[in-house]
């Protein structure tokens, strides 16, 4: 790490932080909810992203949305070993 860059642990995110991942971002042509879905998960606490999934369903987002291999985001942290606390926050909002 560069000197001049501090290391942030344990950084507390706020409500409007945690709602800014709903503001889409241009893509790479992939379904845009699934990137949503995507970005957050790959940015966020496990605590901060259950936060983040109830404002994702209220704004009407699809959270079965499917990325480019065709597994929606409960399907790919189904398979990585620290991705337990995300499926069950997706499964409990109603993802398959």
């Amino acid at each position: 790490m560069r000197k001049d860059k501090a290391k942030v642990l344990d950084e507390q995110w706020d409500d409007e932080r945690v709602a800014s991942f709903l503001e889409p971002r241009p893509g790479d042509g992939q379904n845009a909810d699934f990137r949503l879905l995507l970005r957050a998960y790959q940015s966020m606490r496990d605590t901060d992203f259950a936060r983040f999934i109830p404002l994702f369903c209220a704004a009407g987002r699809d959270i079965n949305a499917v990325g480019h291999e065709g597994k929606t985001l409960l399907e790919e942290v189904s398979e990585h070993r620290y991705g337990l606390a995300y499926a069950e926050t997706l499964k409990s909002h109603g993802a398959h």
